[in-house]
């Protein structure tokens, strides 16, 4: 189904969408793509912001940067952030927030310790307990969201204290701490808190699959076209017929499930939970997603944009610890290259809208 919206979406046949139509021919490349369809990809901002950052950094930071041991402090927590990113990716393509990400981390965290290490059951339990309980609060997030109106800003922005409030009080109530150590079993261990190549976590893998999962269904299935018709005309989309209030709870319930996720993954990897841990991926996800070319009016964006914003974010926050300055200035690099990522965005987009193909000259 095409999507119906005054602002340009990206879906399976973005490459098509408001192209000015000509009498002539196109400039194609070898493989029949062209320019006009290369700079209207949500995607291309970000690759160029990705390449420059890295050789910015490759050069300013040495050797140290570019080897496999340098590569990996970035590469990790960017695999971590990644997973969290790209359904909240989704999130706002389809118009909307999630700022509860980081409460859902800490508690299914402290909920997989508090079960398979204080209280010894099968780390299978916990494992499952800990992504139940993120599916549950984003459902709720979806519902709470659909059903009353109030921006989702506000819903998950309340979830996100109250939950951080719950998991504190259960977690001194029950263990008498706030930091709690399991001992998981070596499948837990080797599926969820591994190593491999020398430093680079497992949890690269769960991101390249989240990745293709979501990509396929973003770009190549009917439910990717109704994310962007939701996020590009939320009205005009209703009256369509693609059940709008189902989408937008199954995009909650997959930011937290992503969140909760990543919350198994480091208290496996660290074998502890702390109930204060999370909390910057509220902030970063978003930063990570605008970086990637995603719209905080939605109805644009791609999962590759969004990846390669996750990169953008973690190069320039692990990167300049290598050129020898002052990491104290790291915060206002990452300020100023998220208004250099908005405004390139936008120029692109600009340009997506405005080009047309030149005619062949007989």
């Amino acid at each position: 189904m095409a999507v119906h919206a005054t602002e340009p979406a990206a879906g399976k046949n973005d490459s098509q969408k408001d192209a000015p139509k000509s009498s002539g021919s196109t400039t194609p490349t070898s493989s029949g793509v062209s320019l006009g369809n290369l700079i209207r990809r949500p995607e291309a901002g970000a690759l160029i912001a990705t390449v420059a950052i890295y050789i910015f950094f490759a050069v300013f930071g040495g050797s140290s940067f570019t080897a496999s041991e340098g590569t990996a402090t970035w590469l990790n927590p960017a695999a971590e952030l990644g997973i969290i990113a790209i359904p909240v990716g989704l999130l706002m393509i389809a118009g909307e927030l999630d700022l509860s990400v980081g409460s859902v981390l800490a508690s299914s965290s402290m909920t997989l310790a508090i079960v398979s290490g204080h209280w010894e059951q099968p780390i299978l339990l916990g494992v499952v307990i800990a992504l139940g309980l993120g599916l549950v609060t984003g459902f709720l997030n979806g519902l709470i969201v659909v059903r009353s109106q109030v921006p989702s800003f506000v819903v998950t922005l309340a979830t996100n204290f109250g939950l951080a409030g719950l998991a504190l009080g259960l977690t001194r109530a029950i263990t008498g701490s706030t930091s709690v150590s399991v001992d998981p079993e070596p499948w837990a261990k080797t599926l969820f808190g591994s190593y491999f190549g020398g430093g680079f976590e497992v949890a690269i893998f769960w991101w390249l699959g989240v990745a293709l999962v979501v990509g396929w269904i973003l770009h190549y299935s009917k439910y990717g076209n109704w994310i962007f018709a939701v996020g590009g005309d939320l009205v005009s989309a209703r009256a369509t017929g693609i059940p709008t209030d189902r989408v937008k709870i199954a995009l909650f319930m997959s930011s937290a499930f992503g969140a909760a996720l990543v919350g198994v993954i480091q208290t496996i990897l660290y074998n502890s939970a702390q109930v204060a841990n999370g909390q910057a991926f509220v902030f970063n996800s978003i930063i990570a997603v605008v970086i990637g070319g995603v719209l905080l009016t939605g109805g644009y964006g791609s999962v590759v944009g969004v990846a390669f914003g996750t990169l953008t974010f973690a190069i320039v926050g692990q990167g300049i610890y290598y050129t020898g300055w002052n990491p104290d200035w790291a915060s206002l690099f990452l300020g100023v290259l998220l208004l250099i990522a908005v405004l390139m965005n936008n120029t692109f987009r600009r340009m997506a809208l405005s080009y047309g193909p030149r005619k062949k000259k007989a």
